[in-house]
């Protein structure tokens, strides 16, 4: 029998660790070498203006999605492609950190978005509400924005679709977040909670559950979850529906029960607002905003040259448009990207429909 064939005694703890270090410090000389190139890039790039200039979500998503398709384990897709998004990130950052705006305060769900999408070197800036974060973004104050559009059980979020009525914003990102909702509390017990304070979407998504076991606990609105959570720190008979963390960010390290949302797959689609459009990425989605002409046939009219030229709609709604008595615009979303061919003679043969169309946005669709 060959000396390959003989089996090989296991490590030593002492050899297992010394392998890790020398794994470690290679890992280590790479993430420094990529942030090297990445610096490159930048100058490549020539003296541009801001770090905002420097940003492509398009090349970001591509570098993901390669992360995803490389993977064989043991990590999980989500796990590497986290630690990737902190790389780039970090890289990033090395011209300056892009200010992002968002639903504040800090501890709510719109932060848990930006660090998912953004990371962490990335300059959080908590806004009051969400037209705030249109304003912010519109004045230059944030690089970009991010604004909750629709939760999978309690659907739209009826302001992100107005503000885009009036607002000259892109859309270049989503990010999906599965939202689990806790109830937090000072003292941790469920018998002492009178009143509980969250925001009307965490209410909506966690009724059953409230009415099984709180029904004649005061519900009472605010602004954020983060919100709820800094009022109920302040007595033993509050508590709060809200993110993990939340809790932690304002003292509530009671969890009563979690998770308590009514659909275990809950998630919130929030959108990237940005001043600009950006190349195709090979997996895009398009956001367009259809004012319609009064006239019979008139949302057939809208769709169809869609389904002439093979291009899925994702998802439709209609509001007030706010332009005339009892007018209507179409928010669509469709698969692929603005500069696709398919996609341009569609909204060529829709310009003789509609009164007026708004391209929102082609970004990349959410890396899961």
């Amino acid at each position: 029998m060959s000396t390959d064939d003989t089996p090989q005694p296991p490590l030593s703890l002492p050899e297992v660790r010394a392998r890790i270090d020398g794994i470690d410090r290679s890992i280590q000389e790479l993430i420094a070498e990529r942030a090297r190139f990445a610096h490159q890039v930048g100058l490549a790039k020539g003296p541009l203006a801001a770090a905002v200039d420097y940003y492509r979500p398009e090349r970001e998503a591509q570098v993901l999605r390669m992360v995803v398709d490389r993977n064989q384990g043991p990590l999980s897709d989500e796990v590497l492609v986290h630690v990737f998004r902190e790389i780039m990130s970090a890289c990033l950052a090395q011209q300056e950190p892009l200010k992002i705006g968002f639903l504040g305060p800090e501890g709510t769900f719109s932060q848990q978005a930006v660090l998912k999408h953004f990371g962490r070197s990335a300059h959080g800036m908590p806004m009051a509400s969400i037209e705030e974060v249109f304003q912010e973004v519109e004045n230059g104050n944030a690089d970009f924005g991010v604004v909750p559009v629709e939760n999978s059980g309690q659907g739209t979020i009826q302001v992100t679709l107005d503000m885009f009525l009036t607002s000259g914003l892109r859309i270049c990102g989503e990010v999906e977040l599965r939202v689990h909702q806790f109830l937090l509390s000072r003292s941790g017990r469920i018998e002492d909670i009178e009143r509980i304070y969250s925001h009307p979407q965490s209410f909506a998504q966690t009724q059953a559950w409230l009415r099984g076991n709180l029904p004649k606990a005061e519900k009472i609105p605010v602004s954020s979850n983060a919100e709820g959570a800094r009022r109920a720190r302040n007595a033993d008979d509050a508590a709060a529906i809200a993110g993990e963390s939340a809790g932690h960010v304002y003292g509530l390290r009671k969890v009563i029960m979690s998770p308590i949302e009514d659909n275990k797959d809950n998630t919130t689609r929030f959108l990237v607002l940005g001043r600009q459009l950006f190349p195709a990425s090979g997996h895009d989605r398009t956001s367009v905003l259809v004012f319609i002409k009064d006239q019979p046939g008139a949302l057939f009219n809208v769709l169809s040259p869609f389904a002439r030229h093979g291009i899925s709609m994702n998802r439709i709604e209609s509001r007030p448009s706010h332009q005339a008595k009892w007018e209507y615009a179409f928010f669509i979303d469709l698969a692929g990207h603005v500069e696709d061919a398919p996609m341009q003679r569609a909204l060529a043969e829709l310009d003789a429909y509609a009164a007026q169309i708004k391209v929102l946005g082609s970004y990349p669709v959410a890396v899961p």
